[in-house]
């Protein structure tokens, strides 16, 4: 048996243990990115649902994902909510848009919690953002390549026009906390600029890094282009689903925020609070080999 095989009937087996302390919907709401851009839904999330506690695991050690196979990114997606459940996370939110596009069915597979990703909330939202019917999208390679957006923004309206950019390079520039820099202003222009001249009226940030570079995104796209950050319209998602699922903590509860990281980062910690405004405290460490328990 292969060892992606293996860590997914782990998986399955995984049972979430009960603490007398810790009722279902007080559990934590499991976020998981591959470094430091799911912290942009992870502050949306703090945002909307201040009830809400929240684990946030960023894959520090093996970010990006983008330019990784399928099969790796279903393993690392995986292993990475083995330790989310472990925490004993209610739901997982896949903040994460190469994940979201390839590995979100296979999690659904295997896992007995709610799973919900940034794609289709962000599709949604750009549907409804265009005004001429001709939306762009950038990401990673592996979200590009996959034709994740194409399909979930076509699928609401087959008569909207979808032109893809994959900026490969943007995801380390933005981990090296480059937000506002010449270099990253080159990049962003080398990427964008036949993006821009095919008309399109409407921008997806199809990962959750992309935020993190609106500003400088703004400036060089220009005020009649808008962009659309998935990140509040998953927070937006995630709400509906703890409603529906009747796991939402009570209104009283006081949330609290837990990151822990694959692999130290001190640019992670800087970005986090002087971008995001997060008050992140405590970074504690996972380690990703055997961490699902075989029960």
């Amino acid at each position: 048996m292969s060892k992606a095989a293996k860590i997914s009937t782990r998986i399955a087996k995984l049972k979430i243990p009960a603490k007398e302390t810790s009722t279902p919907v007080i559990r934590p709401i499991g976020v998981f990115d591959s470094g430091i851009g799911g912290l942009t839904v992870t502050a949306a999330l703090r945002s909307l649902l201040p009830a809400e506690n929240i684990f946030y695991l960023g894959d520090t050690a093996r970010v990006p994902y983008g330019g990784k196979s399928q099969q790796t990114i279903e393993r690392y997606s995986t292993e990475i909510t083995g330790l989310l459940l472990a925490e004993q996370a209610k739901i997982i939110v896949v903040a994460c848009n190469t994940a979201s596009a390839l590995a979100i069915p296979r999690l659904e597979e295997i896992l007995k919690v709610p799973v919900i990703g940034v794609i289709a909330p962000g599709a949604k939202a750009a549907v409804e953002a265009t005004r001429k019917g001709h939306i762009g999208v950038i990401g990673t390679r592996a979200t590009i390549y996959s034709g994740a957006y194409e399909r979930a923004i076509q699928a609401i309206n087959p008569e909207v026009r979808v032109t893809s950019q994959a900026c490969p390079m943007l995801v380390p520039l933005i981990e090296e906390g480059w937000l506002e820099d010449r270099i990253t202003d080159q990049v962003i222009r080398r990427y964008l600029g036949k993006l821009v001249r095919s008309g399109i009226d409407t921008l997806v940030l199809g990962c959750t890094h992309y935020p993190l570079l609106s500003e400088a995104l703004k400036k060089f796209v220009g005020p009649d282009i808008q962009l659309v950050d998935s990140a509040h319209n998953c927070a937006l998602a995630v709400k509906r689903l703890l409603i529906r699922e009747k796991l939402a903590a009570p209104s009283k509860n006081l949330g609290k925020l837990q990151v822990a990281l694959t692999d130290p980062s001190s640019a992670f910690l800087r970005v986090a609070e002087e971008a995001l405004g997060l008050q992140v405290g405590d970074v504690q460490l996972r380690a990703v080999q055997n961490s699902v328990p075989l029960i």
